[in-house]
């Protein structure tokens, strides 16, 4: 078992709670959600190009050409998922978003592994599967919704 790329993964979701709070504060100081999504995509796409460029070779974009189109469609979900999130972490708080986001992003994982989706490895849903989403709904319902 590949337990460090597990803990790797839990650590990046830490991450990714406190960068969508941080976009959703900037947008709560802006004001404006939509400006500040907007500031938040400009500085991380300089960054995504300087990452980047650290890998560049000259046929680096060769292979483009066999990329179905659609899959060019990311940055735009990335980008109206990030202001989503940053929108209703100021108007629900980040731990009721974040755990429900993330009982969404267990859902469609599942779904994905199921149907190999995107090239993902067939895993397919079994009981014990089911039985833990159904845990995690509960628990998703009790830490959002008990006061």
């Amino acid at each position: 078992m590949k337990v460090h790329l597990y803990l790797l993964t839990m650590f990046l979701g830490a991450v990714l709670a406190i960068h969508l709070a941080m976009n959703g504060k900037v947008g709560a100081v802006l004001n404006n959600p939509r400006v500040g999504n907007a500031l938040f995509w400009c500085i991380g796409a300089l960054a995504a190009v300087a990452i980047g460029m650290t890998g560049w070779t000259s046929s680096a974009l060769a292979p483009l050409k066999s990329v179905h189109p659609v899959l060019l469609t990311a940055g735009v979900l990335g980008a109206c998922l990030v202001f989503a999130i940053a929108w209703l972490i100021p108007q629900v708080g980040a731990g009721p978003v974040m755990i429900t986001l993330l009982a969404g992003q267990i859902l469609g994982g599942l779904l994905m592994s199921h149907f190999g989706w995107l090239g993902s490895p067939v895993q397919p849903i079994t009981f014990m599967k089911l039985l833990g989403v159904m845990v995690m709904i509960a628990g998703v319902v009790l830490a959002t919704f008990s006061k």
